[in-house]
């Protein structure tokens, strides 16, 4: 069974949005998602730096966005075993198990992030690396200063989150045989401190109307699969204040039978836990375009059939203002109406060039196009 997983926040690094770009589609794709989230998302992703890109506000859209540009290019309409996501990666994830679309998962993104440097803002918090040491003694010791476990990836390695004053003072007598290495973060993420986030988001994903999950998505608030959308919706939001437990996940995912993983761009770290928890799991990391060859192959080899899909970008004749007649997901006959674009001409049809199904939407409805601007992805 493959395994589409998603990376969290810290993953972003500079120009991470740049090798993505030159796919069909993708530009268009990101600027609409830039007019969603009210974030230049197409120069932060390609001239931001590393301290621009820092900010929770601004990493978390940037890493969805990547994560569903990559997942595009790869999977077309093909469908994984199952998928997971680390944090923020989650909501890569439900949007390619079709729980939401890529522009709910996105403006979500920016909604969480937004709420989360506001709840980071509010009191000094930080996070901290434990490795090693027996981990009862850890617990005790966090446990003692008021640190919550916010994160567990795997055995021996866990974050612990909880006042800045706290955390110096845990790394300057650590239990022993541990190590403690402070995180470059903004405040302390999955713990009580993000109380104020949790309501806010959880006001955020009331609003949507969540699809059944196509294949199990292993949850990280207990390593459970799940493919119920509310439900899914539900441990999301609990997630912002418990503890990632990406290390039930991964246990999860043995007992599912995973064989093979590939990791959404910008890929590495979950590849790397992967392959520590998994033993003999083959791996494919997109770090770039140029990863995609052997994720299709390692996709081919799982399915036993080509993960190619023929799909193309649909654009307008003309210039205008879009209506769009077609739903996503909606199967169309070649000739079946899909839009209209209505200029000073008059309304003109966008007709599907081909039998296929709608895959997304490139445009909202309303906005102004231009003649040769893609409006939509037909596959």
């Amino acid at each position: 069974m493959l395994v589409v997983l998603s990376p969290g926040q810290g993953a972003q690094k500079p120009g991470l949005l740049l090798p993505w770009l030159d796919l069909p589609g993708a530009r268009e794709r990101v600027t609409r998602w830039s007019a969603l989230t009210e974030l230049d998302l197409l120069d932060l992703g390609t001239r931001g730096t590393a301290e621009q890109i820092r900010d929770t506000a601004v990493a978390q859209p940037l890493l969805v966005a990547t994560a569903l540009l990559s997942a595009r290019a790869l999977l077309g309409e093909a469908v994984p075993g199952a998928v997971c996501g680390h944090s923020i990666g989650e909501l890569a994830a439900l949007a390619v198990a079709g729980v939401v679309s890529s522009d709910d998962a996105v403006v979500l993104a920016a909604q969480r992030g937004r709420a989360m440097a506001d709840a980071a803002a509010l009191a000094p918090t930080g996070m901290a690396a434990v490795l090693g040491g027996d981990p009862a003694q850890v617990a005790a010791a966090a446990q003692a200063l008021d640190l919550e476990v916010a994160t567990v990836n795997v055995a021996g390695q866990q974050v612990l989150g909880g006042p800045v004053e706290a955390l110096d003072r845990f790394a300057a007598d650590p239990p022993a045989g541990a190590r403690v290495k402070p995180l470059d973060v903004a405040g302390a993420f999955h713990t009580a401190a993000m109380g104020p986030a949790r309501d806010r988001f959880a006001t955020a994903l009331a609003a949507l109307r969540p699809r059944r999950a196509l294949c199990p998505m292993v949850a990280d608030a207990d390593g459970e699969p799940v493919t119920d959308g509310p439900a899914l919706l539900d441990r999301l939001a609990a997630q912002l204040t418990g503890p990632v437990r990406f290390d039930l996940c991964l246990q999860s995912l043995r007992r599912l039978g995973a064989t093979a993983v590939v990791e959404l761009a910008p890929a590495g770290t979950l590849t790397a836990l992967a392959k520590r928890a998994l033993p003999g799991v083959r791996t494919a990391p997109l770090a770039g375009p140029d990863d995609l060859p052997a994720a299709r192959a390692l996709l081919d080899a799982e399915h036993g059939e080509s993960p190619d899909v023929a799909w193309r970008v649909v654009a307008a004749a003309g210039p205008g203002v879009v209506d769009r007649v077609a739903a996503t997901g909606d199967r169309l006959r070649g000739g079946d109406r899909l839009a209209v674009v209505s200029g000073r001409a008059g309304a003109q049809d966008v007709p599907a060039p081909h039998d296929g199904t709608l895959l997304e939407w490139l445009v909202s409805a309303g906005d102004p196009v231009r003649a040769g601007q893609p409006l939509a992805v037909l596959a």
